[in-house]
């Protein structure tokens, strides 16, 4: 069964592209994984669900935390929804909020 990571939008392409290089490197590295062994082969320290089937891509980098907000979508597609730096311990509440919200723009047709 092949996988495949998708951006949403320009929206989470330019959202990806603030953050530093090594951080860009490592959600690549992690979006190949993801694809080849598809999102119940890969696990910590990698990604991790979050709620209501969101998961997070787990960046690190020289200069903090990134986190990437997926879904689940039909065609084996795992859809990147919000990418932004971290700067508390939790995901922030905004953050989960406006990735739901952009999962409602996903066509599932």
């Amino acid at each position: 069964m092949s996988w495949s990571v998708e951006i949403l939008d320009h929206r989470v392409e330019k959202e990806l592209k603030k953050l530093p290089a090594d951080m860009q490197a490592r959600f690549l590295h992690v979006a190949e994984l993801l694809e080849e062994f598809g999102p119940e082969g890969v696990g910590m320290p990698h990604v991790r669900p979050l709620e209501s089937k969101l998961y997070e891509i787990r960046l690190k980098g020289k200069a903090g935390i990134g986190r990437a907000i997926y879904i689940g979508a039909k065609g084996n597609r795992l859809v990147v929804l919000h990418v932004f730096q971290k700067k508390t311990r939790a995901a922030p509440r905004q953050a989960i909020d406006l990735a739901k919200e952009r999962s409602k723009e996903i066509d599932d047709g």
